[in-house]
């Protein structure tokens, strides 16, 4: 019984993995509502629960792509691909009232210079402080601080090694857990309230994942307007980093 259970669970791999978030986010609202009295978004404990499982799933199989590494839950990688997430990202923005995002005006547009700017310059701070002094290195590990979409593309412009583009992806997916995992937390503290904010917001912090994660925990009528930000922010890093702020690097470490 049971291993025919598992034998169509492996076949039919992307209902397993709606199943199994489904299960994941109805856990983890209970634990919001009956442990936490709803001071914890449910949103935030199942990100939290989601890397926890991935962790779990890793450390198992001795893989890298979590639980999807595991037969039975191979269509979680499907699911969390590229593909759908690009594609829900995208989306996301149809949600947006454009009369929100012309409210935002002159600030939307300075967060997403500012946060591609200050991402950068911390990205190379973080790579000096490992050792690293030419400009290809110090750009393309600044570049996977904006996001790790940026670094890799960054990485392959400026010729950078496989092993700096793999440190840049890293430095990108520690950016985006943080800000999806953080989110919820100072939500409040920073006015992170109404659409104006999330697009001001999503223009600072840039990852699109982890600012639509992060929304989504917070308040999801919020996720259109952080992620559409956050969107172009990804598209401004592929063209300042391996361009203007690799020769403003040059200029300061050649």
């Amino acid at each position: 019984m049971m291993e025919t259970l598992i034998g169509i669970l492996e076949k039919n791999g992307l209902v397993t993995a709606f199943v199994v978030v489904g299960i994941t986010m109805y856990v983890s609202y209970l634990i919001s509502d009956k442990l936490t009295k709803g001071r914890i978004h449910g949103s935030a404990i199942a990100i939290i629960l989601g890397l926890v499982l991935a962790y779990l799933g890793g450390i198992s199989t001795g893989g890298n792509k979590g639980l999807a590494d595991l037969q039975m839950f191979s269509g979680i990688g499907l699911m969390g691909g590229g593909m759908l997430r690009d594609l829900a990202i995208v989306s996301t923005a149809f949600g947006a009232s454009f009369d929100e995002v012309k409210k935002a005006g002159i600030s939307g547009v300075i967060s997403l210079f500012l946060g591609v700017i200050v991402s950068f310059v911390v990205g190379v701070l973080v790579a000096l402080s490992f050792g690293y002094t030419d400009a290809v290195s110090l750009t393309t590990i600044g570049a996977g601080a904006v996001t790790y979409i940026v670094g890799p593309v960054t990485g392959a412009a400026v010729g950078a090694s496989s092993e700096v583009i793999a440190l840049s992806i890293a430095a990108g997916l520690v950016k985006s857990i943080i800000v999806m995992v953080g989110t919820p937390f100072v939500a409040k503290y920073i006015g992170l309230d109404n659409p104006r904010s999330a697009i001001v917001f999503g223009g600072l912090m840039g990852t699109t994942s982890g600012v639509a994660g992060g929304l989504a925990a917070t308040d999801p009528k919020l996720v259109p307007y952080g992620a559409m930000t956050a969107t172009f922010y990804t598209g401004l890093g592929c063209l300042m980093v391996p361009s203007v702020l690799f020769l403003a690097t040059k200029v300061f470490f050649n």
